[in-house]
């Protein structure tokens, strides 16, 4: 199996022989359902090529799952962390397998009520945001004063690392967002990346687990808002093969009342968002140009990666449109 010898994790973990098949939908660091017959695990590794270390880490994506879940957040339970690449050729963790649907399929999402899971969603983000960081063991693990500037510059150092092409209006945008750079008001654990298919969600409609923790950090809680508005009116989901943005799906509420529903649960000022809006289309026009990256050198693993770099230009002109209020 591309990135995974399930021999060599036999070895390694002791165990009977292994079976394991790669789960579909995820972009950047890998993941794989893995079973003994008896007990099942998800493997999480980093992808088969990336530009820069700190965004695939490990040991970071353990520690805030073991804290989470000791706090009672909805996560997948850490089982086991191996930082030696030698074992599978990268390092990984084990995580307990949490059973859920992850909603990428819009024919799925219209047989649900798709305004409740919303709201749900939004809660459950705000319900991150509410968690006290040093309470739950993360108080090391970012630093929140001046994230939205660091944030500004990473971001730009990922662009310049994955650029293969030229992207018309990327520049202007970043230098756009460098001007008038928010303070932020108090750090929060922040996902980094909170959107409707990075959740695996019950039969209820309740969320039995968040997953894909590999940029979180302390930060400015508005970022994660900001991007899972901007993800909603993306075409990250599929009908019938064809691309279609959440917002379009029937039952979805306007982008106004997320907002509206997230300031009611978390008592946060959400009256100015352009800034954060702006910020967080740059942000996934760059991880989607690092994906296209891993693309033209052979390095992704699975089926829809050819149309990603489609996506970035119209990103980039939202972007644009964000920081002028439209």
């Amino acid at each position: 199996m591309k990135g995974l010898d399930l021999e060599r994790l036999r070895a390694f973990l002791e165990s009977p022989p292994l079976t394991g098949t790669m789960f579909a939908g995820g972009k950047s660091n890998l993941t794989y359902a893995v079973t003994d017959g008896t007990t099942r695990w998800v493997l999480r590794r980093p992808p088969l090529g990336h530009v820069l270390p700190t965004a695939h880490d490990m040991a970071r994506e353990h520690k805030v799952l073991e804290a989470l879940s000791n706090a009672g957040f909805p996560v997948p339970k850490p089982v086991l962390l191996c930082t030696d690449a030698e074992v599978i050729g990268a390092p990984f963790y084990l995580m307990e397998h949490v059973d859920g649907t992850i909603y990428r399929d819009a024919a799925l999402i219209e047989k649900v009520d798709f305004r409740a899971l919303t709201f749900t969603l939004v809660d459950t983000l705000a319900d991150l945001h509410s968690l006290d960081p040093a309470a739950i063991g993360l108080g090391d693990f970012g630093k929140p004063e001046g994230f939205n500037a660091r944030q500004v510059r990473r971001w730009k150092q990922q662009l310049d690392a994955s650029r293969s092409r030229e992207l018309s209006g990327i520049e202007e945008l970043h230098a756009r967002l460098a001007t008038d750079i928010p303070a932020g008001g108090p750090g929060a654990v922040v996902h980094g990346d909170f959107r409707l298919d990075n959740v695996l969600v019950s039969d209820q409609l309740t969320v039995n687990a968040v997953l894909d923790w590999e940029m979180s950090t302390l930060g400015d809680p508005l970022s994660d808002l900001a991007l899972m508005l901007v993800y909603a009116g993306r075409p990250l989901l599929e009908r019938d093969g064809r691309p279609v943005a959440p917002v379009d799906i029937p039952g979805h509420p306007s982008l106004d009342e997320i907002a509206a529903r997230y300031a009611e649960r978390s008592g946060r000022d959400v009256g100015d968002l352009n800034w954060y809006v702006g910020f967080a289309a740059f942000k996934l026009a760059v991880i989607l140009e690092g994906v296209h990256y891993r693309y033209t050198k052979g390095q992704t693993v699975g089926p829809g990666f050819d149309s990603v770099g489609a996506m970035v230009p119209v990103l980039v002109e939202q972007g644009h449109r964000a920081l002028e209020g439209k």
